[in-house]
């Protein structure tokens, strides 16, 4: 009896021990349940759920850098423009009727001490071997006197080509008028002209040529940011969502209310900013900063070539487009007429047929919201062309169903 006893009571241990862990065991996965559902009540948001696109969080926004969508005002290129003469051309040059090429000639030449009727210019000098040209150049911000530029050399007459010809000393003019640089040097053309009449081979453009690194800067005109009070960055586009994020992201990185929003291109900059020893270096500073840019909804339409480019936020309002297909033809055919025996004489004559074609319509619906994939998808399926797309584009727009900017060039 002790036995069965001592039996009967190690089972109800066991039996106490094996509905205890049971017990735990539902308590624990319970736990996690909990704890998982209250993690998906807290993350409700499609684009963090299992499959689901981050980017669509904030469709259209995308990070970039300030010196990538802003300039600062008063740095920028100048361009300059200046009159010449190219020389050394191997019988390519001006003809005799190019006035203007032969008193530059004249002109240079007297500077040189060479005296030369003006009569004598007018009806006796034929010069083959000279072109007068416009030389062009890009100034750098900051450029001081020695630094170098690229020009570009373009003929002003009815030169043939400028292949191995020679660019004398040209001084290059800025708007106000004043010489900020001068040019020189040989000519590197991409193309030549060779022949003449209809046994001629030209390649590529010969009358445009370049001299690289060609002129002189000669004027001091670089500015002096020490005697700034402030300074304005500017908006390649102009946009009040872009121009605030980039105010707010300026004062949060400088820790101060430095920049202000003056309009929906302009931020004004406060200088000096405290901890900034100097303003070049927070120019660096601020243009390597990152802000999110939302892209514009646009279309841009090109209707000489029936070229169309559309972002990838454009968006189309609920609407039907019937497309149909009517051509005309017309034909003209001739014949020989002959007339009787002993009696008139053989004539031409034209015969002219009309003939008439209408395709049937073919219908078009797109639901509210369809983005642009879907509209080139379903005009392509209708057998649309480019300029096809053009006009119904522009009738999508009259109607009010394309919420983008329709920009025609």
């Amino acid at each position: 009896m002790h036995r069965v006893a001592a039996g009967v009571e190690w089972r109800g241990l066991a039996l106490w021990l094996l509905l205890s862990l049971c017990a735990a065991a539902q308590s624990g996965d319970k736990v996690p349940a909990q704890t998982g559902d209250h993690a998906v009540a807290q993350n409700r948001d499609p684009a963090l759920a299992p499959g689901g696109n981050p980017a669509t969080a904030q469709s259209g926004n995308h990070k970039v850098l300030i010196r990538d969508v802003a300039s600062v005002e008063g740095i920028r290129d100048n361009s300059l423009i200046g009159y010449g003469l190219v020389v050394g051309l191997k019988g390519t040059g001006d003809k005799q009727q190019t006035y203007f090429t032969i008193q530059t000639l004249a002109s240079i030449l007297q500077r040189m001490g060479v005296e030369i009727p003006a009569s004598v210019v007018q009806s006796t000098v034929q010069v083959k071997n000279v072109a007068a040209v416009f030389v062009t150049a890009n100034l750098p911000p900051f450029s001081r006197p020695g630094v170098p530029l690229d020009v570009n050399v373009s003929s002003a007459g009815d030169a043939r080509s400028l292949e191995g010809g020679l660019l004398l000393l040209t001084p290059l003019y800025a708007a106000d008028g004043l010489v900020y640089a001068s040019a020189q040097g040989p000519l590197a053309t991409g193309g030549y002209a060779v022949g003449s009449a209809a046994n001629s081979k030209q390649v590529n453009q010969p009358n445009v040529g370049r001299i690289p690194n060609g002129a002189l800067v000669e004027r001091d005109s670089s500015l002096d940011l020490t005697k700034l009070h402030s300074v304005s960055i500017l908006l390649n586009e102009a946009s009040f969502t872009t121009v605030e994020e980039v105010a707010t992201v300026i004062n949060r990185e400088l820790a101060s209310a430095a920049a202000n929003v003056i309009d929906s291109r302009r931020v004004e900059l406060q200088i000096p900013v405290p901890g900034n020893a100097s303003l070049p270096a927070l120019l660096a500073r601020i243009e390597n900063l990152e802000i999110r840019v939302r892209r514009k909804a646009k279309v841009v339409v090109n209707e000489r070539t029936g070229t169309v480019v559309m972002g990838q936020d454009v968006r189309l309002g609920a609407v039907s487009i019937l497309h149909g297909g009517f051509s005309i033809e017309v034909t003209t055919t001739f014949s020989k007429s002959e007339p009787t025996p002993l009696n008139g004489q053989t004539e031409v004559v034209s015969e002219t047929k009309l003939k008439t074609s209408e395709g049937a319509a073919r219908n078009v619906a797109l639901t509210e919201g369809a983005s642009v994939e879907e509209l080139v998808t379903r005009l392509q399926a209708i057998g649309a062309t480019a300029r096809d797309v053009v006009s119904i584009l522009q009738a999508i727009k009259a109607a009010g169903a394309l919420e983008a900017e329709l920009e025609i060039i």
